[in-house]
């Protein structure tokens, strides 16, 4: 969609992401995420750390599933995703804004982690069965490769 701020952020997750599903069955999975900049002082021959930011992330559907199992508190994370911009108004009446991210890919940062990955299945989460409605739980067919099954590399 034209108009749309993307953005790709680094951060740490600073709290455990909370799945829920909305009334309709949809899975959505929210976390928060912090990025500290670092510049060096060479007055003081230091690195120094600037204002974190602090923004919010949204993952919806089968993805929000995964992140929920797969993502912690502490985690180095890569989100990129829609800026998005929330008004409201605080307790006391004063207007306020919240700025979030609509993700639309969530990783984690090999910066200083190792991973293991796992394709998923489909056969877990979705407790309204729309997985199994999408086909997700059909076999793997022998060409794909991720499939654990085959001897040679795809490339």
């Amino acid at each position: 969609m034209s108009g749309e701020t993307t953005i790709t952020m680094t951060g740490n997750v600073v709290n455990e992401p909370e799945l829920r599903f909305t009334p309709s069955g949809a899975a959505v999975c929210n976390f928060r995420i912090a990025s500290t900049p670092r510049r060096f002082d060479k007055q003081r021959n230091e690195w120094t750390d600037g204002d974190p930011l602090f923004l919010g992330v949204a993952v919806w559907r089968q993805q929000a599933e995964h992140v929920a199992e797969s993502v912690t508190k502490g985690m180095r994370v890569i989100v990129v995703g829609k800026l998005t911009q929330r008004q409201y108004d605080d307790k006391d009446g004063n207007k306020r804004s919240s700025y979030d991210i609509q993700a639309d890919e969530v990783a984690p940062s090999l910066l200083r982690a190792t991973a293991v990955v796992t394709k998923a299945t489909g056969q877990q989460g979705n407790a309204q069965g729309a997985a199994q409605a999408n086909g997700w739980n059909q076999q793997q067919p022998a060409a794909d490769p991720w499939n654990q099954q085959n001897a040679e590399p795809p490339f």
